[in-house]
């Protein structure tokens, strides 16, 4: 869930809300709105709304790694800390292994000082370590 720097919804962003909002109240429990939505809230600085979206996106697909790392960052994203933290183990729990990415999205910025969030950074790059030669 990287973002640019600035939040602000642009014109075609406002569009794509209104179109996207249209769709969701037609048919509410299509996952893939759920998710586009709450891309798109996360995007523009609507973090409560892409909090919202990516919770019922959590509880629907509990063992899908990404929508729990999604859900992470919105919890980090709304200062929900300690949430952020559980939905990151269950994402790690359910396969989720993009160390890298993880290590510098932005949206997880206000876990980097916390040593859970740095165990879990190195559990993942142990995990990603060839195994030596035998």
């Amino acid at each position: 869930m990287d973002q640019p720097a600035s939040r602000k919804p642009r014109r075609h962003d406002k569009v794509e809300i209104s179109f996207l909002e249209a769709i969701h109240r037609r048919c509410g429990q299509n996952r893939r709105v759920w998710q586009a939505l709450g891309d798109l809230y996360t995007r523009t600085g609507r973090f409560e709304d892409g909090l919202a979206m990516d919770l019922r996106m959590a509880a629907a697909c509990p063992d899908d790694p990404l929508a729990q790392y999604n859900l992470a960052c919105s919890y980090a994203l709304t200062a929900r800390l300690e949430e952020a933290l559980e939905a990151l183990e269950r994402a790690v729990t359910a396969g989720y292994r993009d160390v890298d990415w993880m290590s510098r999205d932005r949206d997880l910025k206000s876990l980097h000082g916390d040593p859970r969030f740095r165990a879990i950074l190195r559990r993942l790059k142990g995990r990603a370590r060839p195994a030596p030669p035998a």
